[in-house]
């Protein structure tokens, strides 16, 4: 076995300029689209939810124009501050609220809400929500729609707690932090819940939504049993970024050499219909090396007898990679020429020879199979108290590397984890490149998420988009159209 570690990848900001963190690249160069057409000078936010609540949430949008100062002198790259949301700095875009584009929801809604309670809770709230968010979507003014979650529900727990499993993207609820996809059966334990059936519902808008709470932006709010609130000028960093990508901007992306192939990367995870509960389907995040991300749902998988894991058909694995370089080409105008596909679960013959009958159509310069797991057996020590660094490669053989993509950061000076990271585990099928160039383009993908704006991201973007899509997903009827652009589930 060998080891070693990598260098920290850098990202591309404004004027093609690079550096490691996300939050110092924009505070130092602006986001990556600066200075194009497509860049959003300003973004126009519809605000819904209870009246006490919107005019206090807007007071704290004009407090984030200015800059907002940082956390903790100890760790001033782990807790920079905010620069704040203004044309000359930051993001250089504007957040624009308005009257006309606010919609209180109604204190009768909120008291059928209160008075209710599970599952009815639920649908009342989404109901009064999702009438108020279509009229104001409707008059279509707004890039963004921000929607102020009611006091008046009860968070909805978890009916099964997490297990994670050697070999899928499982990771237990001991690891919050990771902030990467749970267990397919555990996540369908899971009860309805406010998030999830009202983003199901808002498929069919032009405008993503993004949900905030209360304690997000309200200091004397606590926030809810189980979570913990960040420091405000991180909550302002990971708010400002979401805004921008769901309205269309580009914060940092992949950085990329002229003689690189161009390279669409896909993800293939599966999940359960609840009206088929006994059906596993398969869906497809896609991205390009911007960031931008299609979503592509596919056919039904079965539960392979000897892993007991998910896996597709041959036809039903050529439908689904073809699908997603259709809708690829409708997005970007153009094929890839290299497509690297990570995939939640190992791949079976039949899973291959469908894979490669679809490069072989769209005659790909390359199609690089990879089977990412959630965490591997091998452990790595170094002295002292501190985990392994983040990027450390251990190489086991040609098509078994072990990467922790948690662990300590240099540029932080510190672990920024409350947990013993444990390193993910890479098996390509093709063995195509190095596995220091493998480990590096997966570590690159970790750290393209536009939720949190942390360099240290446990999953590639390709599979940790996973539980964001099919949370959603789940709640849609198989016949139902969905939305293909990734920010309408993040």
């Amino acid at each position: 076995m060998k080891a070693e570690v990598l260098d920290e990848p850098e990202l591309e900001f404004g004027g093609s300029q690079r550096h490691v963190d996300p939050r110092f690249g924009i505070m130092d160069y602006g986001p990556a689209d600066l200075g194009t057409s497509e860049a959003p000078g300003e973004i126009r936010v519809g605000l819904i939810g209870p009246a006490d609540q919107l005019d206090g949430l807007r007071r704290w949008l004009e407090r984030c124009r200015d800059p907002i100062d940082a956390k903790d002198e100890r760790y001033p790259h782990l807790f920079p501050p905010f620069p704040g949301c203004e044309l000359h700095r930051g993001l250089h875009t504007v957040v624009v609220c308005s009257d006309r584009n606010t919609r209180p929801i109604t204190e009768r809604d909120l008291r059928l809400v209160q008075l209710a309670s599970g599952a009815d809770a639920v649908r009342i709230a989404v109901e009064a929500y999702a009438a108020a968010i279509g009229s104001l979507a409707d008059e279509n003014r707004t890039d963004v729609l921000l929607v102020a979650r009611p006091q008046q529900l009860a968070d909805v727990r978890s009916s099964l707690p997490g297990r994670g499993r050697q070999g899928s993207v499982a990771v237990p609820q001991a690891h919050p932090e990771d902030g990467s996809p749970r267990d397919d059966r555990a996540s369908m334990g899971r009860l309805p819940n406010f998030h999830d059936l009202l983003k199901a519902r808002l498929l069919n808008l032009r405008q993503p939504i993004q949900i905030i709470r209360r304690s997000t932006w309200d200091e004397d709010t606590p926030p809810e049993r189980g979570r913990r609130r960040e420091d405000e000028a991180t909550r302002a960093w990971n708010l400002h970024v979401a805004l921008y990508y769901k309205a269309g901007g580009v914060p940092w992306r992949l950085q990329r050499n002229p003689s690189d192939l161009a390279t669409c990367y896909v993800g293939v995870s599966f999940y359960r219909n609840l009206e088929k509960d006994s059906l596993d389907t398969a869906v497809a995040q896609v991205f390009n090396e911007r960031g931008d991300g299609v979503i592509v749902r596919g056919g039904p998988a079965r539960v392979a007898s000897d892993d007991r894991q998910p896996h597709l058909a041959e036809g039903d694995a050529h439908s689904l990679l073809r699908n997603a370089l259709d809708q690829y080409r409708t997005e970007h105008h153009t094929e890839p020429a290299r497509v690297v596909l990570h995939k939640t679960s190992a791949f079976l013959p039949d899973e291959l020879a469908g894979f490669q009958g679809v490069a072989d159509e769209r005659r790909l310069d390359l199609l690089e199979l990879n089977w990412i797991t959630n965490s591997e057996s091998i452990q790595l020590f170094r002295p002292g108290e501190a985990p392994p660094l983040r990027g450390t490669l251990a190489i086991i053989s040609a098509r078994e590397l072990a990467l922790y993509t948690k662990g300590s950061v240099e540029f932080y000076g510190t672990y920024p984890g409350m947990y013993v990271p444990n390193p993910i585990g890479i098996r390509p099928v093709n063995v195509i490149r190095s596995p220091h160039e493998q480990a590096l383009e997966l570590l690159a993908l970790t750290k393209m998420n536009w939720n949190q704006t942390r360099l240290d991201g446990r999953l590639p973007v390709t599979l940790r988009t996973a539980n964001q899509v099919k949370t959603v997903l789940r709640f849609c009827p198989p016949e139902q159209a969905i939305a293909t652009r990734y920010a309408h589930y993040m």
